[in-house]
This record gives C-alpha cells, structure tokens and sequence, in this order.
C-alpha cells in the first residue's frame, strides 16, 4: 500500500488512469459535502470512468441528485486542489481511520495489514483541500488538470461491501471519464447506437426470442422469427460441413455421472454443471455441459484403423450450463445452448493440417458474416495453476503445434497463460460488440488428455494401437451467442438468405389482394419465407410497418404492376427502388439465397 509510484503497473501511469482515479476521489468530496456523515467504501477507475461506494445510512442519494453532485465536483476542479500523498504508521492510519469512523476502511486497512499485502510499515493516503482518503495513487498533481466537459455522472446503483450479498448494501455512484469532451461526446453517441442495437431489446421488438421466469432464468424460448435464423445457420453449417467431409452424429442430453468422471469434467467443471439427478441408490445422471465426451464414445464403439482417420464428427447439441444468476445476459450468456460442435480424431501426422483447415473454416465464416472486429488468442496453459492437467511435455509440445500453425497462416495473436482448456491448448476468436467489451464466441482446442482418459486408439500401418490427437472446434458458436452478437452487428436487419420474413408484399388497395396473396402462394411454393399485408392499414403505414420490422425485401403492388406482371421491389435502408417482372425478381431472390448474399448493406447493389 506504500509502494512508490515509479514501481506501479503501468496502466497505473498512465494520464487517463490518474484522471478517473482523481474523479473519483472528486466525486467522494461532494457526496461529502452533501451528506457529511457518509461512510466510504472503494473508488477506483474503471474501464470507460470511475465509480465511488458509498454508506448512506438513512439519507442516501438518488438519480435526481446527481447534478448536483456533478455541480460540486465543477466547484471543486475550478478550486485547483493539490492532491498530496502522504505515509501514515499502521498504527497512525487505523487511528485516523477510526477516529473518521470510516469502518470499511478500517476493515480494508486491517486486511491489508495482516495479510501483508502493505508492503514495509506505512499506509499511504491522499488529500486534497479537507478530503483525505486512504489509497496507493497515483493522481494528478491538482484538480484544476480535469480537462472541461471530461467527466458525466451516470448512474447509481447497488452494490454488495465487498461483492458479498451476506455484507451490506452500498450505493455505487458511477461516472464516465475521458481525456476531453470530444472523446465522451463520441462515446456516449456509441453507447446510444449500442442501446439500440442491444439484442434483447430488438430481440423483442423483433419478436425473436423471449425469456420467462416461469420457464427459468437463463433459458431463452426462440419464436418462430428467431428459430428461422437458427435454421438457417444450421443448415450453412450443414453444407459446409458436408463438404469438408464431416460426418453428422447425434448424441443424448443427459449422461452417467460416470462419464464425466472418466473425462474429468466433474473435477474440473463441475461447479459450471447442473446437479446431479439421482435416478437409482447409486446411479445418478447430469445434464450435459458440452458434447464431447459422447462423441469419444462413438469413436471408442470400435477399434480403428489409420485408413478411417482424421474422422470428424459434428453435431449442433443441446448443451446446460449453470452460469451464475449475476452473469447471465440475454442470449450471450445463458444456460441452455445449442452448439456448432465437431470433434476431429486423427494422427499426430494429421494434426496441423487439420487446424489448418479448421483455422480456414473461421476465416470463411467470419469473412462472409462481416465480422471483422475480432482478434485470435492462443490460450495456454499456466503451470502454477491446478486448472490444468499436470503433463508438462504434452503442454509444451501441443502449445507448439498450435503456434506453428498459426505463424505459417500468417494470422496474427496473442498469447494469454491460463485461458487453455484443462485438456488442451485453444485458439479462441474473440469478438468486440459495439462498446468495444470483448467477448469469446468460438474456439478451436487441441486435445492430447481424452484420447487416453477414454482409452482411444487406431491401428497403424504397422498393425501397432496408436493414440489419436482430438481437436475440438465450433467455428458457429452456440446459436444464442453467435445471434446475440449478428443482432447488434446488423441493427436486428438480417440479410435475406436468413431473414425471418424475406419478402413482404404490400397492395396499394384490397383490390390486389388477390394478385399479392398469388405472388406470396408463388413465393412460398419456392420456400421464399413471405407476407402480405392486408391488414387495414393506410399504404404508407403498412410501409413503415414493413421497415419497422427490418424485412430485407418490400414489394409493392399497384394496379400497373398487375396488369405488366411486375413488382415494385424496395431494400431496407435505401430509398432505391425499381419495377421488376416477377419471373426477374425470383431468379434474384434465389441468387441471393444461394450465394447467401449479405445484401442488407448499402454498398451491395443487388440490381
């Protein structure tokens, strides 16, 4: 706690760490001013501002007052307060910390103390004008440095002391931090786009999924509109594994505790799994959390030769997860899933040239979907940790393969100790959503554990039982994940090979009614998912009502293009439109079914 500055992280030293660092402490002398008997809790800086905890007894703060907070810390930058560091004894900051009556203080302090995490025998603490608070720093060198409109307090909330829901509820007050008020000008813009955006908002008013306390947290039911987008990645994948030679299996939702035994989940995943189901005295079965230890099954049902190998299996499962309740978001985390699952049996010659072509996979998938904000991440093991399975060489050596690989595609990553499965090294695909918050949606892992935990083996060309090398991959994500993210990418406007409705026909009048629902029975004779719209809504409403829905395809129906054969085709979000005859129309709906064409962007010109 007394460490000097110069021996601080180095995102300690930085200028934006100690402005967010010096705001909160700001902030904690107005709420002071304000409510003089407060307790204080923490303040750090955080990503994107600060926030201070705060113990406001009977007399707490609400959302109404926080301009007149942020009005008092103006006050209090405009007074260019020196922030002053100074060393107190132990003995002198627990005095002064109780004489303040800072009881959470005192408890941190303590802790520090006994834990000897305060390095030598002082605690440090700053003041600034009649402020004092105990804390390592650093800030800048007087308050007047706040640049102007910087700073904008944003919420209040509740907060366990200590993130214990067995302590007492604190009021965090959190504010947003940048270097000037351009910087949190644009930043507040990209946090109202991303509101917008936010899959569970467009997931409702899309009518895609919806989620229901009587069902359960964390366990999402899809709609018909949002089941249509599941299918139609399904069936992409289908195709392209088919093509890449992968054979679809099909495997229970519920297994033998003792296969997760033998495959180490239950050591080593368990408190990520639903409890167990007791079915007999001694017989008890889970719901599984992954689909892997099914698929070692199938491959162990016979013993095989090198001929058979590499042998891909995949299967979209239904997987359980038990998240915790605080960490469940939407579709982006939930408990129930469906997952683009395969698994890759094959030799240790075989190996790279399968990731390889795993790696290829990603790239395809990501490249056709746009979705290029994202950064490869070799996740290795950490050897002082217990998380992973105690062989030193296996690690190195696997850690290796998938290095090599990576280097000779040319993909650029970066390496982070203690991410790997327990079993295996992986590359993870981590994508950021529009706040820039970074997210895992697929991963590819090399396996060199199961193979001998569920005794697998091939017969070489020697006639002698080798271990096979598993890779496992889901290039998709789980359908919940991967929808969460391609909602906030494309603002809820699928393109049309995955729209829920791909066309909708709009009559200028009833009496069209007859050739639009003619078109449509024509539409859906060619499986094109489509709707017309005779509700009693004027024109110009049923238009708004079809790009309220983002539906990718509009077509409108007068009495000329009855009698020519013809549609007015109009695109989502652009105000081209042009006549085309049906038979037209329907080979170019068709062409961008088949090339799964993303042509809900302005620059595609479908015409």
């Amino acid at each position: 706690m007394n460490q000097s500055i110069d021996v601080l992280p180095d995102h300690k030293k930085t200028q934006l760490y100690r402005l967010r660092h010096s705001l909160s402490h700001i902030l904690a002398t107005a709420v002071r001013q304000m409510r003089p008997e407060v307790k204080l809790a923490f303040g750090p800086p955080v990503e994107n501002g600060f926030y201070y905890d705060f113990d406001f007894g009977d007399s707490p703060l609400g959302e109404s007052d926080l301009e007149e907070v942020e009005r008092r810390m103006s006050a209090v930058i405009k007074e260019r307060r020196p922030f002053v560091r100074e060393e107190k004894s132990f003995d002198e900051a627990l005095r002064f910390l109780e004489e303040s009556g800072e009881v959470y203080k005192v408890e941190y302090a303590r802790e520090l103390i006994d834990t000897g995490v305060a390095n030598g025998d002082t605690l440090s603490f700053y003041s600034s004008g009649d402020f004092t608070d105990m804390c390592e720093g650093p800030h800048l060198d007087h308050t007047g440095e706040v640049p102007k409109k910087c700073f904008k307090l944003d919420r209040i909330s509740g907060s366990y002391w200590r993130g214990d829901e067995k302590r007492p509820m604190l009021t965090r007050i959190y504010g947003l931090a940048f270097e000037s008020a351009q910087e949190l000008s644009e930043y507040l813009a990209m946090r109202k786009l991303a509101m917008e955006r936010d899959h569970r908002k467009l997931g409702e008013e899309l009518d895609l999924f919806v989620q229901d306390n009587e069902v359960g947290v964390g366990l999402p039911l899809w709609m018909p509109k949002g089941t249509v987008i599941r299918d139609e990645l399904e069936k992409w994948a289908r195709e392209t594994e088919f093509l890449g030679g992968y054979q679809r299996v099909s495997t229970p939702s519920v297994t033998r505790k003792e296969l997760y035994l033998r495959s180490g989940h239950v050591p080593y995943y368990e408190d990520s799994m639903y409890p167990p189901m007791p079915v007999d005295e001694n017989d008890h079965y889970y719901l599984r959390p992954m689909c892997c230890p099914h698929h070692h099954k199938i491959y162990a049902s016979r013993l095989r030769s090198y001929r058979e190998l590499p042998l891909r299996l995949c299967e979209y499962g239904n997987v359980f997860r038990y998240e915790k309740h605080g960490s469940l978001s939407g579709l982006l985390r939930v408990r129930a899933m469906c997952m683009n699952d395969a698994h890759i049996y094959c030799t240790p010659e075989q190996v790279e040239a399968e990731f390889k072509a795993v790696i290829a996979m990603y790239q395809m998938y990501y490249g056709h979907l746009r979705m290029g904000n994202f950064r490869v991440r070799l996740s290795l093991h950490d050897k002082s940790s217990d998380k992973f399975v105690d062989r030193y060489e296996d690690w190195e050596h696997s850690e290796d393969i998938v290095r090599r690989v990576l280097d000779n595609l040319g993909i650029g990553y970066e390496e982070e100790a203690g991410e790997a499965a327990f079993y295996g090294p992986k590359v993870d695909i981590q994508v950021k959503n529009l706040m820039g918050r970074e997210e895992t949606v697929s991963t590819c892992q090399l396996d060199f554990v199961m193979p001998e935990r569920f005794d697998l083996n091939y017969v070489d060309a020697n006639g002698e039982r080798k271990r096979p090398y598993i890779l496992h991959r889901a290039p998709l994500s789980t359908h919940e994940r991967m929808i969460s993210f391609l909602i906030e990418f494309y603002g809820g406007a699928f393109p049309t090979w995955m729209a829920p409705v791909q066309v909708r026909l709009v009559p200028v009048n009833a009496e069209l009614a007859e050739y639009a629902q003619g078109l449509e029975a024509k539409l859906r004779g060619a499986f094109f998912r489509a709707e017309t719209d005779l509700s009693d809504e004027s024109f110009n409403k049923k238009i708004r009502n079809a790009v309220t829905q983002k539906t990718p395809n509009i077509w409108i129906l007068g009495k000329q293009e009855m009698e020519q054969g013809t549609v007015t085709w109009r695109r989502y979000a652009t105000k081209d439109q042009k006549c085309v005859p049906v038979e037209d129309a329907l080979v170019m709906l068709e062409t961008m079914r088949r090339d799964r064409a993303m042509d809900n962007f302005a620059d595609v010109n479908i015409w």
